[in-house]
């Protein structure tokens, strides 16, 4: 029985299927039920079974599950303290929003890493917002940048706030209720508590007339040619905005508030790069960052965010 093995079990519990699973371990599904597979016959039990309602725990399942989170976050906790004792650069393991992840993660992280005073090894990855309290709570993951996670063993606090408007092109006129437009939207549409899947049902637009894009500088740029309606933080779209490659559409639902938070364990369960993080965020240079509406780096450039070998 690893760690490996362990982690595996506790996100596929906690997030209801393999495939979410994998997903936020950054693996193939095959490697996480290779890994299921090993724990269920270390303890010869099934631990997860498949029902209708999705995987459910057997009664072995249920008692293994609060004693393998513990294990995984004393785990992380022990990969801390040796790294610590050799003189290592912290590690820093931040799963983010995909907006987040587009335009400010990448120059966020790298001037915390200057501030910090110390060598710290950052990695940031994607991740649903369903997703980001399983992988914080259980030590995958320190800190979470994205919507406010309503957990009572989680830490969430606002640092930025932005507003939320509908994008399109100059050259279109738009007939019609804005629910027989084309939508255009980058991954966090898919993602039914993201900021911008709210706005779609605020509006009643409908799955078919919504298209997804690998990211949202795609999606704005499909708008721009006048293939639809995009969504957009209105200070980050502002480059585009002063150059009239995209005007501001006015809907029923926009402008729409949206609420960036940090979200890390509990204090006293926080670890301290995580905390310094916190603290960094409510500075003049993050909110100078969170602000400027500089050139991103695409979510495919972001190494993944959790690291588990799950093979041994």
């Amino acid at each position: 029985m690893t760690l490996g093995q362990l982690s595996a079990f506790v996100l596929v519990a906690r997030l209801g299927s393999v495939t979410a699973a994998a997903r936020a371990l950054g693996v193939s599904e095959p490697a996480v039920s290779q890994a299921l597979g090993a724990l269920r016959q270390h303890h010869d039990d099934k631990l997860l079974v498949r029902t209708r309602e999705g995987m459910t725990l057997t009664a072995g399942g249920r008692r293994l599950l609060p004693i393998a989170s513990q294990m995984v976050s004393l785990g992380a906790d022990a990969e801390a303290a040796v790294r610590e004792a050799k003189g290592v650069a912290e590690e820093l393991r931040v799963v983010v929003a995909s907006t987040i992840a587009e335009f400010v993660a990448n120059p966020l992280l790298e001037a915390f890493g200057r501030k910090s005073g110390g060598p710290v090894d950052f990695s940031a990855g994607l991740a649903k917002t369903a997703e980001m309290p399983v992988l914080v709570g259980n030590r995958l993951a320190d800190a979470a940048l994205g919507p406010r996670l309503d957990d009572a063993d989680l830490d969430s606090v606002p640092i930025f706030r932005g507003t939320l408007v509908a994008v399109g092109s100059p050259r279109r006129d738009r007939a019609g209720s804005p629910s027989t437009w084309p939508w255009l939207v980058d991954p966090s549409g898919t993602d039914e508590k993201s900021d911008t899947a709210v706005l779609l049902r605020k509006l009643a637009i409908p799955d078919e007339r919504v298209r997804v894009f690998a990211n949202q500088t795609a999606a704005w740029s499909a708008a721009a040619s006048g293939l639809g309606v995009s969504v957009a933080v209105e200070h980050l779209v502002a480059p585009q905005l002063r150059r009239r490659e995209l005007v501001v559409v006015p809907t029923r639902a926009t402008p729409m508030p949206v609420y960036w938070h940090v979200t890390t364990a509990s204090r006293d369960r926080c670890s301290v790069v995580a905390s310094s993080l916190r603290h960094f965020l409510g500075t003049p240079v993050a909110m100078q960052i969170m602000r400027s509406p500089g050139s991103g780096v695409p979510p495919s450039r972001f190494r993944p965010p959790v690291f588990v070998t799950i093979w041994s």
